[in-house]
């Protein structure tokens, strides 16, 4: 689980805030502060994964916060930080980009956002705990970048052109169809934990990593086995079952867009 720090001088918005951050699968808030001070001291204490820092506090600015935060070496220090925030001029931005905020939501927002963000966060700490030795390639897709291709033009001819009417999308293959209710977004994020783990995970174990429940882990486990991208093995213990654990293949195709059908 992901844990979150929720930082907002306002207990009504850091109530809000508490409550999306514990829709998202495999997210958990373990406490709320009003003012930097206590940021930064529930930071030391509770170490948690991500603060959800507002920059408008009452004693000292999210800013700053993330400045003592980043000089620091006391247990807290590495904690990520996502601006949460109604500031909007440039400079708290540029700011935030220095201080190594791993993104910047500016209130108010719909939920959703909120949600997106999260899980990107959430595929990004799985890619990067997923890597010994990152190439190129692997580092461009973590920090969200894209090189231009071999022979790509440089300078105003990157602008882009007018587009030729694109072909209409083959029809996806009825094994990568999921019922409703099942979200891409959290097939992905089965799908980076799994490939995380050589030794690979139980649909308990999944469950766990997610946050997800037993059956929906299990559920998106067995479509990654049904479309090919996963195996079973069984392990054997001394009495009942056996358990059935699922591994990621190195060479699976690449992760199947889902839609609903």
């Amino acid at each position: 689980m992901i844990r979150v720090l929720v930082v907002d001088d306002d207990f009504m918005i850091a109530r809000i805030h508490r409550r999306l951050v514990e829709r998202v699968p495999g997210f958990t808030v373990v406490g709320e502060a009003r003012n930097g001070a206590d940021a930064l001291r529930a930071a030391r204490d509770l170490a948690p994964d991500l603060m959800l820092l507002d920059n408008y506090l009452p004693d000292i600015g999210g800013l700053d916060v993330l400045r003592e935060l980043r000089a620091g070496e006391a247990p807290g220090s590495e904690t990520d930080v996502m601006m949460v925030t109604a500031a909007q001029d440039a400079a708290t931005v540029r700011g935030a980009l220095r201080g190594g905020a791993v993104h910047y939501i500016i209130k108010p927002f719909d939920g959703s956002v909120l949600e997106e963000r999260l899980q990107q966060y959430a595929r990004q700490r799985c890619e990067l705990a997923s890597l010994a030795v990152p190439e190129q390639d692997d580092v461009d897709r973590v920090f969200g970048t894209a090189s231009p291709g071999p022979g790509a033009p440089a300078g105003d001819a990157l602008l882009p052109a007018v587009p030729a009417p694109a072909p209409a999308p083959a029809p996806a293959p009825a094994a990568a169809r999921l019922p409703k209710g099942v979200t891409e977004q959290t097939a992905e994020l089965v799908r980076c934990h799994l490939s995380a783990y050589d030794a690979g995970l139980s649909a308990s174990e999944c469950a766990e990593a997610t946050g997800l429940s037993r059956v929906s882990a299990r559920r998106y486990l067995e479509f990654f086995v049904a479309t090919g991208q996963a195996r079973v093995s069984l392990r054997y213990g001394t009495t009942g079952r056996p358990e059935r654990r699922y591994h990621w293949l190195a060479a699976a195709p690449a992760p199947v867009r889902i839609e609903h059908g």
